[in-house]
């Protein structure tokens, strides 16, 4: 884990300067790591971990845009001011066309400097974890969800099953994909969204069928829980899951066997399964939808991905990571996010989450002209993204509190009333009100 305090490399080819630099950002309380040459910053770069780096332009060998381009690529967003005692025009725009977070003139102005770091620190990404450590899909400095990750890591190695409940888009697949990693099962990773796929059809893909076993069955096919043995089967969506196959998918997890379609021999299956879900499943299982049995089946552990609105820290760090997946999949220079455009990304609520966000970086990056991406064009974005439909399960949700809504106000907030209009028992009407955030007493004269 880092220190407390923000950590600050600074990079700079004179010792006096170096020395004074860093006495004045110690006396404001964060913790500096100097060095004088580009070569021996990147040297302690995985051991220092900072979260801004301030480099001096001019220095033999690597220069501070070289060292600039140099820490994009290996800590994608990390904030780097450049200093210059010759400070022009020209380098200015090299500058800030690169990605440079600031561009300062020594001798630095103590005031500027103070406003300049605190805003940089703001929308640090900090540093990631190594590409191949299990956890490297999940993009997070967020206290909520390291303990997250400190309990899915120590469960992974058990076959214990997992449901993952959250917000749409908050990266439910992603924790499940992480958690597989850290299992260290042979098998593979399969994930199956239980909404995505017709009813009709969900039986074959899950189970497999034999040749013969309806018109088109050309060929044996093997479905999800045999791909997924020794492996990890990842059932998302699992309360949109059809009742009638939710007593097949409990049969094969009671017993470790199925029957293809159309098959005569049963099949043992070793798959690990993690199911997810942005559903009440106790409500579903109140109102018939879901199998009582089921859920108790599938919820051995149970984890709650917060939404994107509750750990903002992580947004700098997760636009950082999304834009230089779209410059290493076009091939292409990184762009970046002024330092207002990405302040106005860590203001706004997020209903979509993480995919949301991602959503709005994609086209943030594809109509920018410019490698910085201004806050004008966030906020024409964010117009744009505001006016979205809906999901299913979200029109269903805002449906359902105006019908409530209407009701409450019909009866003046008497609740037993109210649940004879919508031919529910009272107690399953206070559950709704409880589920959709309404107090019924403030329709009451």
């Amino acid at each position: 884990m880092k220190e407390t305090e923000p950590t600050i490399l600074i990079i700079d080819d004179d010792p006096s300067f170096l020395r004074l630099f860093s006495m004045r950002l110690d006396g404001e309380g964060y913790r500096t790591v100097s060095v004088e040459s580009a070569k021996k910053a990147l040297d302690v770069l995985p051991e220092v971990r900072p979260d801004l780096v301030i480099t001096d332009l001019r220095m033999d060998g690597m220069d501070g845009i070289e060292l600039l381009s140099e820490l994009q690529q290996r800590c994608p967003g990390i904030p780097v001011f450049i200093l210059t005692a010759h400070g022009t025009i020209p380098d200015a725009v090299t500058a800030t066309q690169t990605g440079a977070f600031a561009f300062l003139t020594k001798p630095v102005d103590h005031e500027e400097l103070q406003q300049r770091v605190s805003e940089a620190l703001t929308t640090s990404p900090m540093f990631y974890e190594p590409e191949e450590s299990w956890r490297s899909g999940v993009v997070t400095r967020s206290a909520s969800m390291e303990a997250i990750l400190d309990t899915v890591r120590r469960l992974a190695p058990t076959n214990s099953r997992i449901l993952i409940t959250g917000p749409s888009g908050s990266g439910k697949e992603v924790l499940a994909r992480a958690i597989h990693k850290a299992s260290g099962r042979s098998g593979t990773f399969v994930a199956f969204n239980c909404a995505a796929i017709p009813a009709d059809l969900l039986e074959s893909e899950l189970f497999g069928y034999r040749k013969g076993a309806f018109t088109g069955a050309t060929r044996n096919h093997a479905g999800l829980f045999e791909q997924a043995d020794k492996g990890t089967l990842l059932l998302d969506e699992i309360g949109d899951m059809p009742k009638m196959l939710q007593a097949k998918v409990l049969r094969v997890l009671e017993d470790g066997q199925l029957r293809p379609l159309g098959g005569e021999q049963v099949i043992d299956v070793d798959a690990r399964i993690i199911s997810a879900t942005n559903r009440d499943l106790e409500a579903a299982m109140e109102s018939g939808d879901f199998r009582e049995d089921l859920y108790y089946r599938l919820n051995v552990i149970s984890v709650s991905l917060p939404p994107l609105a509750d750990r903002i820290e992580d947004i700098p760090l997760l636009v950082a990571k999304r834009l230089q997946q779209l410059a290493v999949r076009a091939n292409a220079a990184k762009k970046s996010f002024s330092a207002e455009a990405m302040q106005l990304l860590m203001s706004q609520k997020w209903p979509g989450n993480v995919r949301q966000l991602q959503n709005v970086v994609d086209q943030t990056v594809a109509l920018s002209s410019s490698p910085i991406i201004s806050a004008e064009l966030v906020r024409s974005t964010l117009g744009t993204t505001s006016a979205k439909l809906p999901s299913l399960s979200e029109a269903r949700d805002e449906f359902m509190r105006g019908y409530l809504l209407q009701l409450l106000a019909a009866t003046s907030g008497n609740v037993t009333q109210a649940a004879k209009l919508a031919q529910r028992n009272r107690t399953d009407f206070h559950k709704l009100l409880a589920k959709h955030d309404i107090d019924s007493g403030a329709f009451k004269p």
